[in-house]
């Protein structure tokens, strides 16, 4: 039985990428150190996130929230911003083949990091002017220690006002409400489910562990869900 908390699959390219709960634990507290300690961001402090479900995603938002930042995951539609005055968010985080594209409004922030989503969280050999890789500036903290201290219930971790405490209890009810217990191993196809409270946080708080699959080759789940121990799909 594998003790990895997150897998991710990407069949379009062959990729395996497993993260125990330490390693996760690791890149999360890098993330947070990230942006409090390099980019001088506090509690309360705006991040956009316009990623797909990833495990760098999972490492950007755990990140977030364990420095007590608030998200926004679809620019400013969530975040309630107008986008005439100025940079609105304090730091965005976006996949690379977003920025630039026409269909793509890209809230500005002060602090702008890309995630080529490469595998293993390769650098970016062409990161666009304006944006840091995000792999490789989180490696910078890698060996952080974790957050002093988590984020209090009623502490708000979505700039649409969601508190902790709220957004924890809706994806305890999501879990409840698809079977996903403790100890159970969740297999997830990204493209069906792209809200990081389902795919992300409802395992988690349930004590369950992720298998996450880009373009799942269909051939290939029933030796997967055999492979990975799987227990639940979703």
């Amino acid at each position: 039985m594998t003790d990895e908390i997150l897998t991710y699959y990407d069949d379009a390219t062959g990729e395996r990428f497993g993260l125990t709960a330490p390693e996760l634990g690791d890149w999360v507290a890098a993330t947070a150190a990230l942006l409090t300690r390099e980019c001088g961001l506090r509690r309360g402090s705006r991040a956009g996130v316009l990623l797909p479900p990833h495990w760098q995603t999972a490492a950007v938002l755990l990140g977030a929230w364990a420095a007590g930042i608030e998200v926004s995951f679809r620019g400013w539609a969530t975040a309630g911003l107008a986008p005439d005055h100025g940079p609105a968010l304090d730091v965005t985080f976006v996949e690379r083949r977003r920025v630039g594209s026409w269909l793509e409004e890209i809230p500005p922030a002060v602090h702008q990091f890309v995630l080529g989503l490469a595998p293993s969280g390769a650098p970016m050999p062409d990161v666009p002017f304006g944006y840091r890789d995000f792999p490789s500036a989180a490696r910078a903290h890698r060996g952080a220690p974790p957050p002093r201290s988590t984020a209090a219930e009623g502490e708000i971790a979505t700039v649409d006002g969601t508190t902790f405490g709220e957004y924890g209890a809706v994806a305890a009810e999501v879990a409840r409400a698809r079977g996903i217990t403790a100890g159970d191993r969740v297999l997830i196809e990204t493209s069906a489910v792209e809200d990081p409270l389902i795919w992300l946080m409802s395992p988690l708080t349930a004590g369950a562990s992720i298998v996450l699959c880009a373009n799942l080759d269909p051939t290939h789940l029933s030796t997967r869900i055999r492979a990975e121990h799987v227990s639940r799909l979703l």
